[in-house]
Order: structure tokens, then sequence, then C-alpha cells
């Protein structure tokens, strides 16, 4: 199994393929600048030209972001959620793991959920600026809004209020938020087709039974030198 300095650039600087079993970061900038805020260590399950598939499992170590007196974010009332001093925390991910599915260029990923005993519960569209890859894993910028899709193809939005407020604040411009409407519309087109990868049966999927949990590196918020799309 290949550590997150297992995988070199190649040539023009994009990163290399990751092999099943390898683990990468997960991780997102913060909306208002270049740091990030969100890192989550995963398994690769899949990495082609179509399709980057991760593994976050159950009691993973994470990183995310707080306010500065530690208050969780969804604690602080939405009027002054994003405008408040913030840092982050470490902290581990619980319940059931997340399967996480990108294609190259979307504006979005597409997380699986399952309850306790495999049950499957849902898919969960976040909508995102499309992934930059590095050595050690993708970058990304999350847009707030999202877009939950249950196992009978019902859909609907979600965190509409985090967007708008986003929106208020400044934490993105009206074009902005235009594109992401626009990229919302997108991926309902593709769940209302019933698309890929909604059509690709990785409700069914488990991961390999011999995979570690994998650890959160020291620096897990270092800067790439090399990234790609």
């Amino acid at each position: 199994m290949t550590d997150l300095d297992g995988k070199t650039a190649d040539g023009d600087g994009a990163a290399a393929r990751w092999a099943p079993g390898d683990h990468i970061l997960w991780r997102y900038r913060e909306n208002a600048g270049d740091r990030v805020h969100i890192c989550r260590p995963v398994t690769v399950v899949q990495d082609s030209e179509d399709l980057l598939a991760v593994w976050m499992a159950p009691g993973t170590e994470c990183v995310k972001p707080v306010l500065a007196d530690g208050t969780p974010l969804h604690h602080e009332p939405l009027a002054t959620r994003y405008t408040k001093p913030r840092a982050v925390r470490r902290d581990r991910w619980f319940g059931t793991g997340v399967l996480k599915l990108a294609r190259p260029g979307d504006p979005w990923s597409v997380w699986l959920f399952w309850d306790p005993g495999w049950r499957f519960k849902n898919w969960y569209v976040n909508l995102e600026e499309p992934r930059t890859r590095w050595s050690g894993g993708v970058d990304s910028e999350d847009h707030f809004l999202d877009i939950s899709v249950r196992p009978d193809g019902s859909w609907r939005w979600h965190d509409e209020d985090e967007f708008a407020e986003a929106l208020r604040v400044g934490l993105m411009d009206p074009e902005k938020a235009a594109d992401v409407r626009a990229a919302g519309r997108a991926a309902l087109k593709v769940i209302e087709a019933w698309g890929a990868p909604f059509s690709d049966g990785w409700q069914h999927w488990r991961p390999d039974p011999s995979w570690v949990v994998p650890p959160l590196p020291d620096d897990w918020d270092r800067t790439p030198a090399h990234v790609s799309s």
C-alpha cells in the first residue's frame, strides 16, 4: 500500500495515477483565502481518466473548521457563522464511511452514504470547484449548495440558506453564485437522466477488508509543488 509520499509528479507536473489501496488527502480550501481548512485522508478505490473514487473509512482522523473559540460551526447562528474568526481542529469521522466519486472537470462530487449494516441511504451531490490533483491528493473549494438523492431517484436541495448567506457576506460574488446554480442544474440533468455515477451500481460496492484507516499526516496542510486538473 502506497503512502502519501509514494507518488511523484510526471513531466508536465500532473500527479500520476493512484492504485487501489493508495492513501491520499481529499482537501478543501477556505472560501475567502488559500488556507486548507478541511482535510480527510482517504483510500483510493479507482483512479482512471473518467473517475476518481475514494473511501473515507469510519474513525478517520480529519481536520475541520471551527470558530476560534472551538465552537462547532453549526452551533453558531447563520447570521454570524461566516463572519466570526475561525480555526481548525483535528477530529474523527464517526458513523458509517463515505464513498466519494468525482469525474474530472465536474463542478461537483457525488458521495454515497450507508446506514449501519450496509443499508444504502442516499447519494449526496456536493457542489464544489473542480478538483486539482497533486502528488498527495486532490484540492477543491466547497460551494455550500448541495443536492441529496434518495434510492428511488427523488432529490432535494440542501443548505440554500447557507448559500444565500455566503453570497450576502461576500464569500462569493453574484457571478460565482450564478455559476454554482448553473452547476446544480447541470447535476440535476444527470440525476433526472439517471446517468453516471448513479446508474453504475456503486451502492453495492464494499471496501477491501484488508484496508487500514489512513493516518492524518502532520503536514496535512502543505502547499503542493505541482497541481493539475
